[in-house]
């Protein structure tokens, strides 16, 4: 068994750790064990030191928080205090008969030189600093700790949506969102601390002045009974003991209080309390003002006039000097400002990268983000990245809301990578949306519009006409809920734009914690991540998720060692994604209803195909091209009126061509090859597409 090395203790029980359990260890033993003079003396010096310390401290802090520790301190400084006293009675009452220095040289210098040896005045000045310190700075910090602490309880639910704000338009980063909660946690127990710690204090006033009656009557009493002094004698003695004692105590108390006072009054700013004070009393004009009122009152008959007159002299002289400065550094200012600044050499800070995803609004759309008059713009678009993230299978990007400027008041831009991709018009904050859905049984009293995520007809309206509009047949969303659906359909429209490298490195290594094997011999040894980045970027551009990444990167080790193209790639990926892909279509137990090209014109494209070329799409005749695209459109609509998606299936030669050509021209027709649908799934044929050139 290894020996413990006197290094080895002082790194698992550091000396610095025993501190605070010894200072309590020696208070409570101050309440039992009887002390000689001269620690007493020691101690109470300690003690006085102690206030002094707390109190700059608490003065020359610039925020509350920076000196979170004052309650518990304050605690501590009470415990010593009262046990101090009980200390210094158990000395005055059993050796207070042989002098007044019985009880040592600081009690008896406070008995002796500040109230002059005279009870009656140390009594009462013994009572007006329990007046000052226990109705005027007691009282007045409890009742402002009681309510700063209500205050920040109740503002804490304000303070967290604020950082959610911050957070989910990119502004903060997750680190500093986890500091300022951290903050707001840490300030609502301070506070609530001191709440409590004022009460310390109060109590202790309290009980000083209960030690001094305790002690005033114990004294006479054993003075008389046990050691045959005269009433006087006992009073003299004992009294003046006692209350130099109460002084001893109580300038303390009074400090702490005073420092109590000042950390709640303080206003949360970079600047300590000596410099707040200098820089908003520095008030010339108060000055001059309060200058003026001394000599009026210096020349009325009878005012100590020499008095009133120097003081009032040097208000103006103080006020004077403080104006001259200001003049010269008013004119400093207008020196610097007018002279030309030399041209500041460019770096790269003053090259901004642009915000993957932007959400730009007027100013009157303010309101909906702002979540103190119910804004609920913000909830929304996290909601919204959380969502597309989960289902596509990777981090969407923070997405940025600012106001802009430069857009009418009820406009929206969404933009992506600097460009904008989406705009919403007339957008009515405080009104609610009902969109058209094509099957509507009535017309309704409202601001006619076309929403702008699919371009259906709508009208804004009252929020009282919400169930109307719903009984007629219409969709009725709020403003958030509006603009959000768009973004969300510009997002998931553009989602291979969201995916850069660093994504797809991400992914990689999150993967790479389940299966290391799978991702050290793919990458980079089969393919670069730019491969692999555009193979992610192909299937997002086809609305196929990414989330089973595991299988992906399967088929990529498989397949790399022949290939390295990225379109060819995803076309050996997609069939084994068919499943996720169909399901994504019709339900489990479903059957998927397709629709098929004509057997001639497929092999027409087929022959296309091979004349063009590899790597190049089939060369149509404009009439055939034409008729062809019109036929998609006619037979979508068509089988979207049946109530089945717009699902085309062809053979793989040619599905990657027409997955590209119909993206825009039919953007909810779904292209999938014969080969992607699993093979226990019931296919359908609702559909034939059929192109003449001659129509």
């Amino acid at each position: 068994m290894a020996s413990l090395t006197l290094q080895d203790f002082r790194q698992n029980f550091p000396i610095s750790t025993l501190g605070i359990p010894t200072l309590v260890l020696l208070i409570m033993a101050m309440f039992i064990v009887p002390l000689a003079p001269v620690v007493l003396d020691l101690l109470f010096t300690f003690n006085i030191v102690a206030a002094l310390l707390i109190v700059m401290i608490a003065i020359s802090t610039s925020r509350p928080m920076d000196f979170s520790a004052f309650p518990s301190i304050l605690l501590l400084a009470t415990l010593l205090r009262l046990a101090l006293n009980v200390a210094s009675t158990r000395i005055v009452l059993v050796d207070g008969h042989e002098g007044s220095d019985a009880a040592g040289k600081v009690i008896e210098a406070f008995g002796e030189f500040v109230i002059a040896g005279n009870y009656l005045v140390g009594f009462i000045i013994f009572s007006i600093l329990m007046i000052i310190n226990f109705i005027v700075v007691t009282k007045g910090a409890g009742r402002v700790s009681e309510v700063i602490a209500r205050f920040t309880l109740d503002a804490m639910p304000g303070k967290q949506m604020a950082i959610d704000a911050d957070l989910n338009s990119g502004v903060i980063d997750q680190d500093t969102a986890r500091t300022r909660r951290d903050e707001i946690s840490q300030e609502a127990d301070f506070y609530g601390s001191m709440d409590g710690a004022s009460k310390f204090v109060r109590g202790d006033a309290i009980a000083g002045l209960l030690i001094l009656l305790i002690n005033i009557v114990g004294g006479l009493t054993i003075g008389v009974a046990q050691h045959d002094l005269s009433f006087s004698e006992a009073g003299r003695i004992y009294i003046l003991l006692t209350i130099g004692d109460g002084l001893v105590a109580q300038i303390p108390s009074l400090f702490l209080s005073l420092a109590t006072a000042i950390i709640v009054t303080r206003v949360t700013t970079s600047e300590t309390m000596t410099e707040q004070a200098a820089s908003q009393l520095a008030n010339p004009t108060a000055l001059f003002i309060s200058a003026g009122i001394l000599t009026v009152i210096g020349m009325v008959p009878g005012m100590p006039r020499a008095v009133f007159m120097t003081l009032a002299a040097a208000t103006a002289g103080i006020a004077f000097f403080l104006t001259r400065d200001k003049m010269v550094k008013t004119k400093l200012e207008e020196s610097s400002a007018t002279e030309p600044e030399a041209p500041k050499e460019l770096d790269w800070d003053d090259v901004e990268q642009v915000d993957v995803v932007g959400l730009e609004i007027g100013y009157g759309l303010i309101p909906l983000v702002n979540p103190d008059t119910g804004g609920q713009l913000m909830p929304r678009v996290k909601g919204i990245r959380k969502k597309l993230s989960a289902e596509l299978g990777f981090l969407i990007q923070p997405i940025r809301i600012r106001d802009a400027l430069n857009l009418d008041p009820d406009t929206y831009h969404i933009v992506l990578n600097g460009v904008v991709r989406g705009r919403g018009k007339e957008v009515k904050v405080g009104h609610e949306l009902a969109i058209n859905p094509g099957n509507v049984h009535g017309e309704l009293d409202g601001i006619p519009t076309v929403e702008a995520a699919f371009g259906l007809p709508a009208y804004w309206i009252d929020p009282s006409q919400r169930d109307l509009a719903r009984t007629l047949g219409y969709t009725v969303v709020d403003s958030s809920t509006a603009i959000a659906t768009h973004l969300n359909k510009i997002l998931r429209d553009n989602a291979a734009e969201l995916l850069s490298h660093d994504e797809a490195q991400q992914l990689l290594d999150k993967l790479a914690q389940k299966s290391p094997k799978l991702v050290e011999d793919l990458v980079p040894g089969k393919l670069s991540l730019g491969v692999v980045t555009r193979v992610f970027q192909n299937l997002l551009s086809e609305s196929v998720s990414i989330r089973d990444i595991r299988t992906i990167m399967e088929t990529l080790s498989e397949e790399g060692g022949r290939t390295q193209d990225p379109d060819e790639l995803t076309a050996l990926i997609r069939p084994k994604l068919g499943r996720m892909i169909v399901q994504g279509l019709v339900d489990m137990q479903e059957n998927l209803p397709v629709m098929t090209l004509d057997p001639n014109l497929e092999q027409l494209l087929h022959n296309s195909l091979q004349q063009a070329g590899q790597g190049k799409g089939p060369v149509l005749e404009p009439g055939l091209a034409e008729s062809f695209f019109k036929a998609i459109g006619d037979a979508v609509r068509e089988v979207e009126e049946l109530g089945h998606p717009g699902v085309l299936v062809t053979s793989p030669a040619i599905r990657p061509w027409l997955a590209k050509m119909l993206k825009h021209r039919a953007s909810d027709l779904t292209v999938l090859s014969y080969s992607e649908i699993p093979d226990d799934q019931g296919v359908t044929v609702v559909y034939t597409v059929q192109a003449d050139p001659t129509e």
